[in-house]
């Protein structure tokens, strides 16, 4: 996370306005951000677990890769410039590991009480 990243969380938690149209009021104050983002798993071989997560982590699209004790074992987030590039990367990932890639993206949102001061 940089510094831009941390000042659009701080200013959306901590000074979110309370208005008839808050989100029109937050978005003028921050730049417009989109993209798209989902969370990923795979079923990789606890032998080749080290080198999958070598390969899928090369991608710069990949962020907090981490081991889970299910048959799913392997899940990340995927975060792109434009949510069309989701299918692109999972299917680059698919072709350099040869395991499947399986896309969860996001139905609800919640809220976590995340704070990081300046």
């Amino acid at each position: 996370m940089d510094a831009i990243d941390r000042n659009i969380i701080n200013n959306l938690q901590g000074n979110f306005p309370i208005s008839e149209r808050p989100y029109a009021e937050a978005a003028e104050q921050l730049e417009r951000l989109g993209g798209g983002l989902t969370l990923a798993a795979m079923q990789v071989p606890e032998a080749e677990f080290d080198q999958v997560a070598k390969q899928v982590n090369a991608f710069p699209e990949v962020a907090h890769n981490y081991a889970r004790d299910h048959e799913l074992n392997m899940w990340f987030v995927l975060a792109t410039e434009r949510p069309e590039r989701i299918n692109e990367v999972i299917k680059k990932i698919e072709t350099q590991t040869g395991l499947r890639v399986y896309n969860m993206p996001k139905q609800a949102e919640y809220y976590v009480g995340l704070r990081f001061e300046a």
